[in-house]
């Protein structure tokens, strides 16, 4: 799993094994101490909390130090919240949330995301000794009578998970990842292996060949399979199958079998330092990358990191891992212990807070001679300051409509229209502009708020991201809630009859000149046509690769102006509109290249004021800087 995330950027299927083989290990025990009458919940919550808390909680605050240190600050507030949510073993909710919010999906990994995987194993812990525990009241302590409730009771949550876990993955993989039932049949899988292992006895040949088959099967599942974007869903029956043939093969004693291999020393050692090696590898990863700014970290540098991350796991291991594991200490005194842990890492965090809340303190103010913003691409000038927004507040900086008047969309109530404020409730608006489409058109607001503001207009917000405003294509490839969504849209601005539509004339603009504009655009614009609404339609911005950050580059290289693009390689000569087929004669285009570039260069800081939130959204300061500019241009469209 190291070896797969440090060189090959890959995730391995590891975790999967880990959930089958925790439930193989607290099925057996915990169905062992059911039939002897033993089983305590107290005493066995609180093995597991010291066995695994203190580790983990000296890597995340070893992990917030750092990261205060080393990571750039635009990542400080995502690696904080998740901080938090892995402190209280609740990781993979995070992330799931992140999947599901659009703002959140291009997230940078941060240095505690594979807490989403411990995260569910202790949710498993807490949960499972209270299963055991209904079936062996209703079955019966009886030896035979509580194995075939636990198997048909494992064999129920198993299908449910599975099945719910394969539906998931088929409609919304991201959220499937991280969700914690749709793991649940790996641990029930485990603990049937559990409960029925003693009645396998396969000969000695078939249990070399099944061990081998395990172990191939288990190294070649990441490099065979994309599992970041597939799993968990059936395919995940592939490493959980695979290490189930290791079990069956269980302890051969032939020096050519696979547990010969595995059970030396070496590989033994390895074991016992997993956990630690599993909690250390992805934090030295992440910062390493961080610090030298790259993406891949190389064969030197991969060696680098699972040599500090080994160094870390068998420090980790032999001053507090095994110190406390041989500790006799009370159930009470052990969660006593746990607990203390947990508060040093939220007091860890807090300290964080506070310096971000400081770093994000700045009395600085958008249009002063230091902060023209878009107003310095005419001038060329503006003075010597810090940059807006703050760069601890980039990731958040996106247009916001919450202080305007939000309601359900008539035809697709999922999904609130918002308008702008007017001067008081009997004032009538001079023009309403409806802004529709995805996060690239609703990103304007910041711009369009002020000018409305200054002419009495009115903005009316139809968006929602990921969705253009564009008919569907031939090829099927526009999603049902998108294809819903315009369609709600639509009917919305009929009945509405605004004054006009604001919304984007091209997508798609990246380095490779990759600009278009889709005829699904123009058949939206000829509809609008067709209903004598006028449609103002703006180029899109330039995007950056995903993963890239212009804020984190900013923090770093800031003067030599590497951080944006040079024009000529994403704006081609000719926006891609001038060439559409069928645009109305009622649509009008602003050619925003010239409010994002210069001649040369598409930076990314103009005027002390930050283009960029991420790696393709405009940030909400930058584009309130624009107003200003766009104001006079939409004046003479509309008039």
């Amino acid at each position: 799993m190291v070896a797969y995330h440090v060189w090959f950027g890959r995730v391995s299927g590891g975790v999967d094994v880990f959930f089958l083989i925790s439930g193989f290990l607290v099925t057996g025990a915990l169905s062992r101490s059911a039939e002897a009458g033993t089983l305590r919940f107290r005493s066995t919550w609180a093995r597991q909390a010291v066995r695994l808390v203190p580790s983990a909680a000296v890597v995340l605050v070893a992990s917030a130090v750092a990261g205060m240190v080393l990571l750039p600050e635009a990542r400080w507030l995502q690696t904080l919240r998740e901080t938090v949510a892995s402190a209280f073993f609740l990781e993979n909710w995070r992330l799931a949330v992140d999947s599901i919010d659009y703002a959140a999906q291009h997230n940078t990994q941060s240095i505690v995301q594979h807490f989403w995987s411990l995260s569910i194993q202790v949710q498993f812990y807490i949960v499972w000794p209270l299963l055991v525990a209904v079936v062996a009241a209703v079955a019966g302590r009886a030896y035979g009578r509580l194995r075939l409730g636990l198997f048909l009771t494992l064999v129920g949550v198993g299908v449910a998970s599975l099945t719910f876990s394969i539906t998931l993955t088929i409609s919304n993989q991201p959220l499937a990842y991280f969700h914690s039932l749709t793991r649940g049949w790996e641990f029930a899988l485990g603990g049937l292996l559990a409960l029925v292992i003693d009645a396998l006895a396969p000969p000695m040949r078939v249990r070399i060949v099944l061990g081998w088959t395990g172990v191939v099967a288990l190294v070649a599942c990441g490099a065979l399979l994309d599992v970041d974007a597939v799993f968990p869903g059936f395919v995940a029956l592939w490493p959980t199958l695979a290490a189930s043939l290791v079990l069956i093969a269980g302890t051969t004693g032939s020096t050519l079998a696979a547990d010969h291999l595995l059970g030396s020393r070496p590989v033994r050692y390895l074991g016992d330092l997993s956990y630690c090696l599993y909690l250390w590898h992805w934090p030295v990863l992440i910062l390493y990358l961080a610090l030298r700014d790259q993406v891949a970290v190389g064969l030197r540098g991969g060696l680098a990191v699972v040599a500090m991350s080994v160094l870390l796991a068998v420090l980790t291991h032999h001053l507090v891992e095994e110190p406390l594991r041989r500790l006799k200490l009370s159930d009470a005194r052990r969660f006593g212990l746990c607990g203390g842990l947990i508060s040093v890492v939220l007091v860890t965090s807090l300290c964080w807070s506070l310096l971000l809340h400081a770093r994000a303190a700045d009395n600085a103010w958008l249009g002063d001679p230091n902060h023209p913003g878009a107003a310095a691409l005419a001038s060329g000038s503006s003075g010597d300051a810090d940059l807006l927004p703050p760069l601890v507040d980039a990731p958040q900086d996106f247009a916001s409509v919450t202080s305007w008047d939000c309601r359900p969309m008539d035809h697709l109530p999922s999904n609130p229209t918002c308008s702008s404020p007017l001067p008081g409730p009997a004032v009538l608006p001079a023009k309403r502009i409806v802004v529709v489409g995805d996060s690239h058109a609703a990103q304007f607001l910041a711009a369009l708020g002020p000018v409305a503001a200054d002419r009495n207009w009115q903005i009316i917000s139809m968006t929602l991201g990921g969705c253009a405003f564009s008919a569907p294509p031939p090829d099927g490839s526009m999603s049902q809630t998108c294809v819903d969504f315009n369609q709600a849209a639509l009917a919305e601005i009929s009945e509405l009859r605004p004054d006009a539509v604001f919304t984007l004339a091209s997508h798609d603009v990246r380095p490779g000149l990759t600009e278009s504009t889709p005829p699904g655009f123009v058949a939206q614009w000829q509809r609008l046509a067709d209903l004598g609404i006028p449609v103002i339609a703006a180029r899109d911005n330039p995007r950056h690769d995903p993963g890239y950050n212009p804020a984190d580059c900013l923090e770093h290289r800031r003067a030599d102006g590497a951080c944006g693009f040079e024009r000529a390689e994403v704006y081609p000569a000719q926006p891609s509109y001038l060439s559409a087929v069928g645009v109305p004669p009622t649509v009008s285009f602003i050619d925003t290249a010239d409010l994002l570039c210069n001649a040369e260069l598409c930076p990314a800081e103009v005027g002390n004021v930050l283009v960029y939130m991420d790696f393709n959204h405009v940030s909400a300061t930058y584009m309130t800087s624009l107003a200003p500019l766009l104001g006079p241009r939409l004046d003479a469209l509309l008039r």
